[in-house]
C-alpha cells in the first residue's frame, strides 16, 4: 500500500494527537517510561482574570522545553519574566530535569535570558537577515 502525502498549512488537534501518540509509543518502547508533561504559567489580568501573557513549554526525558513566552509591554522590565522563568526551572527541577533548552529571536529577548544564566549553543541566520533563531540551554 502506498500512503497519500498531503502537504498543507491547515493544522488540528487530531492531526497532532496521532503524531504526539505514535512519538510517546515509539520512545515508550525504546525507552521504557514515559514523563512528558505539560507546563504553563499563566500571567492573568488581577481585574478579569483573562490571561494577559505567561509561559508554555514541557518536560520530558530529563529536560525543560521553554516554547513560548509572551508578556504584555506593559509588565516587561518589571520582573515579571524573570520571576515566571525561574519558576518554570524549578518545577523542572521537581520534575527531575537537569537541563532546559528554548529560543528566541534576535530582536526579541536572547540578553534577557543571558542575564538569567542561559547560554548560546546555537544560532540559525536565515536570508533575508534580520531574524536570527538564538538556541539558549541551562543547567538546572
Amino acid at each position: 500500500m502506498t500512503p497519500q502525502i498531503v502537504l498543507t498549512d491547515a493544522e488540528d488537534a487530531a492531526f497532532r494527537e496521532v503524531l504526539s501518540n505514535g512519538l510517546k509509543g515509539y520512545n515508550d518502547e525504546k525507552i521504557g517510561r514515559h514523563d512528558r508533561q505539560p507546563l504553563a504559567i499563566r500571567v492573568c489580568d488581577p481585574e478579569t482574570g483573562e490571561p494577559i501573557g505567561g509561559l508554555a513549554g514541557r518536560t520530558s526525558l530529563g529536560v525543560l522545553f521553554i516554547d513560548t513566552v509572551y508578556l504584555p509591554k506593559s509588565l516587561r522590565g518589571t520582573g515579571v519574566g524573570s520571576r515566571i522563568l525561574a519558576m518554570a526551572e524549578e518545577e523542572g527541577r521537581k520534575r527531575g530535569c537537569s537541563k532546559a533548552v528554548l529560543f528566541t529571536i534576535s530582536f526579541q529577548a536572547p540578553e534577557f535570558y543571558k542575564k538569567l544564566g542561559w547560554q548560546v549553543f546555537g544560532e540559525i541566520a536565515p536570508k533575508p537577515p534580520g531574524a536570527t533563531r538564538i538556541y539558549l540551554t541551562k543547567e538546572l
